[in-house]
């Protein structure tokens, strides 16, 4: 019985840890942590979107994030490392951070709804799937449903190839509960490989070697890139105001 015990309170800290985590850290886009104890403390490893943010200057952040997990969360001897999440519209926890800021900051949720599906497709996801519920138009709660791509739903792919993460949001309507799960292309197993589909015969298909230059092709980096998620957020609300929805189609049939 000691040993469930152990379990549960270790479940317990670990949750409390991360939603620790999403507030300190949360410009740095923290996505998820690792923990694993060793003979000589204990290694937590943190995934972020910008290190530098949790680094600090010389180092200072990383100093102080280590007494506050040794004395407030009990970890013996805290040995912090920062892991760089290149590619941050595939991870949906990321994805669920961004989506509820801006439905926190009155984004109509359609708009943020299919600016998110948009996003994560572009960055190279085999599928995507947003649920959202809650209190969306009135007083009656309902929730909406939707998708792109290919997105495994059950059985032993799903749990390999589909990663997912829930988040509620706190709005003047009342509580919003958003879902993402993402399919990744480089997770997919032999099952689920996308063949190319040769529609004529004069279709030129691309050799092997020509498909790996392609992808080993750095993309061009902008130098006006947001340094932390708030000015990520700004950015993308500019952005979102002018994604066509169903509702706008819907106005100009009238």
């Amino acid at each position: 019985m000691s040993s469930v015990k152990n379990v549960i309170q270790d479940s317990y800290k670990l949750m409390l840890l991360k939603d620790y985590l999403k507030v300190a850290i949360k410009e740095a886009g923290f996505s998820g942590v690792d923990i694993q104890k060793t003979p000589t403390g204990t290694r937590v490893g943190l995934h972020v979107t910008r290190p530098g943010i949790v680094i600090g200057r010389k180092g200072s952040g990383i100093r102080d994030l280590t007494k506050v997990l040794e004395s407030d969360f009990g970890l013996k001897n805290p040995q912090i490392s920062v892991i760089e999440i290149t590619r941050p519209e595939l991870e949906p926890s990321v994805m669920c951070n961004r989506m509820s800021q801006h439905l926190a900051r009155g984004t109509a949720f359609r708009r943020a709804v299919m600016w998110t599906l948009q996003t994560i497709m572009e960055a190279g996801a085999m599928g995507v799937q947003i649920t959202i519920s809650g209190k969306l138009r009135g007083e009656r709660s309902s929730f909406e449903k939707h998708s792109k791509g290919i997105l495994p739903r059950a059985g032993y792919q799903a749990g390999i190839v589909v990663a997912e993460d829930i988040v509620h949001v706190e709005t003047k309507m009342g509580l919003i509960g958003v879902r993402i799960r993402i399919a990744r292309k480089e997770m997919h197993v032999p099952e689920f490989e996308l063949k190319a589909r040769v529609v004529t015969k004069d279709k030129i298909i691309k050799s092997e070697e020509e498909k790996e230059i392609e992808v080993l092709e750095e993309p061009i980096t902008d130098p006006a890139k947001p340094r932390t998620e708030s000015e990520e957020i700004e950015r993308e609300t500019t952005l979102i105001e002018q994604t066509e929805v169903f509702d706008d189609v819907e106005a100009e049939l009238k």
